[in-house]
């Protein structure tokens, strides 16, 4: 494996009052998303809130500049477009109440026949998602999230003990919750694509601090007299970080091309990822193993 630094002694266990800072700050944010999504006041996708979807094949190549500005000028606003430039194809998304759903489908339609005479097309398809199936699709993703960190926590403490299953989970939930409140914060749009981002960042932040707590399980196995669990720690977080770096630089070189190259229906996802690298990086050192530390300090009530 390529070598960014060699062998460090960072004392990274002595610096998590300053992480604790952090994380909390994270944890706020991600507690007033929460609750925003919950009241509705988020900025809640069409999956979620409900709107009108419209597919429409073009005879002739044309831009998502060109249809926004077309239905702009036919009052339709709240728009999410996505093109398909092979096929000539777009996907246009408007949220909406349900009493509205067929009329702005067919304002869409109407507005793009006026607008664009030069190029036809026809409808490919028409989705009208109601109020009630959104609020359904928010419930059944808050508890996909749920499920998720508790079988996480499962896994992990069957696979290590239970006190590094409880520093897998908070990292994660951690990581999870720090990258919706960033995208509250922003005003970004909340919808299946964001929380199939934030199901792979769970999974990208679980590998990372998996491997930092394979190390730590190996040298307490080869413990040395005198050494404490927070020598162990600091040890075993110094010898994969160069492993750690490597993985989190070239998973956001893939991250940064989707974002960069993508197109507007990956930004966000992409966007999400590269939030989820970062922070995932930082939780896997910072906040689980911290975690697992205080647990055997306090709950168990170990000198270590």
């Amino acid at each position: 494996m390529i070598t960014i630094v060699g062998q460090t002694k960072i004392d990274f266990l002595g610096k998590r009052h300053f992480a604790y800072v952090v994380s909390g700050i994270f944890f706020v944010l991600g507690l007033f998303a929460l609750t925003q999504i919950i009241t509705g006041k988020a900025n809640l996708g069409i999956d979620f809130a409900g709107g009108t979807s419209v597919q429409l094949k073009f005879e002739k190549p044309v831009t998502l500049q060109e249809i926004r500005a077309v239905l702009d000028s036919a009052g339709v606003k709240d728009v999410d477009l996505q093109d398909f430039p092979d096929v000539n194809k777009v996907l246009i998304r408007v949220k909406g109440q349900e009493e509205t759903l067929g009329a702005i489908s067919e304002n869409i339609v109407k507005s793009l026949s006026s607008g664009l005479p030069g190029n036809t097309f026809v409808v490919d398809s028409t989705t009208e998602i109601g109020p009630k199936v959104g609020a359904r699709l928010k419930t059944d993703a808050f508890w996909a999230v749920i499920m998720a960190t508790v079988f996480i926590l499962m896994y992990i403490a069957w696979r290590f003990q239970f006190k590094f299953g409880v520093g897998a989970t908070v990292a994660t939930f951690h990581d999870v919750m720090a990258v919706l409140g960033i995208f509250q914060i922003m005003g970004k749009e909340i919808n299946l694509i964001f929380l199939s981002a934030l199901m792979t960042i769970a999974g990208y932040s679980l590998t990372d601090t998996v491997v930092v707590f394979d190390r730590i399980r190996e040298n307490l196995g080869k413990r040395r007299r005198g050494a404490t669990m927070m020598d162990v720690m600091n040890l075993s977080v110094n010898e994969v970080l160069s492993r750690t770096l490597v993985t989190s630089l070239t998973t956001l070189l893939a991250a940064g091309a989707l974002f960069v190259f993508g197109g507007e229906v990956l930004h966000d996802f992409s966007f999400a990822m590269i939030l989820g690298i970062l922070i995932g990086t930082f939780s896997s050192v910072f906040v689980a193993s911290p975690v697992v530390l205080v647990w055997e300090r306090r709950v168990k009530g170990r000198k270590s």
